[in-house]
């Protein structure tokens, strides 16, 4: 079973496994709602992987996310940059 990266809402920086790759996923968000998230691709040259962001989101603001992660990883890891 493959696991694919949740960005935004309620699962965001979780690795959630699925059994096969739906457009889009309802989870649970407290216990009433769901949160709906669409399967996107996210690419490097001819390198890619299928990740779900938070319906509410737009690729550039998914995009930033990412980065300022990535960024806050490199300062906070030891040994990191200040």
């Amino acid at each position: 079973m493959q696991s694919y990266l949740f960005i935004g809402g309620g699962k965001d920086g979780r690795r959630i496994p699925s059994a096969d790759e739906p457009d889009t996923i309802q989870l649970p968000a407290g216990v009433s709602e769901k949160e709906t998230y669409v399967r996107e691709t996210l690419g490097v040259g001819d390198a890619s992987i299928y990740i779900y962001r938070h319906e509410s989101l737009t690729p550039e603001q998914v995009l930033n996310l990412l980065i300022e992660s990535y960024k806050s990883w490199a300062v906070n890891k030891p040994g990191g940059r200040r």
